[in-house]
């Protein structure tokens, strides 16, 4: 079940970057995004639900991640369940109209792809971390 893990793992990574990458072309273009966008933010979080439920359980199982550093294993953890957080976060926003909820101006309205974007890049560099220190590179 590790090496499944591990795959999805590979997975998540690229569907976070290509995430972050189309939303960026989507700003550059000054488009929206299109309904495959959605499709990719649907698959994102579909994936990373498949792989919280494989590690927990790989969890719960007693295998464990061995890290070098202070925190060791914890931040591959830490690193792998974060974007459940942001994508929620994601979700409150988008669903806002606006950024208010993280201190923005609330008469500033927010495209409900912008978020998912910002999700994208910011998981992208924590599910890439998670990826390294669960193959123990660092």
């Amino acid at each position: 079940m590790s090496r499944v893990h591990a795959g999805i793992g590979f997975a998540v990574v690229a569907l976070f970057a290509l995430g972050w990458l189309w939303g960026l072309g989507t700003k550059l273009v000054r488009r929206e995004p299109g309904p495959w966008f959605w499709r990719l933010v649907a698959a994102q979080q579909v994936a990373v639900g498949i792989q919280a439920v494989l590690g927990l359980t790989l969890f719960a199982l007693g295998h464990r991640v061995v890290s070098p550093g202070v925190l060791g294993g914890v931040r591959h953890y830490v690193y792998g369940l974060l974007p459940i957080l942001i994508l929620s976060f994601a979700h409150l926003v988008a669903r806002e109209g606006n950024a208010s909820v993280l201190g923005f101006d609330p008469r500033k309205p927010v495209a409900p792809w912008v978020p998912f974007a910002w999700a994208s890049f910011i998981c992208f560099g924590l599910t890439f971390m998670a990826l390294f220190t669960g193959l123990g590179i660092r």
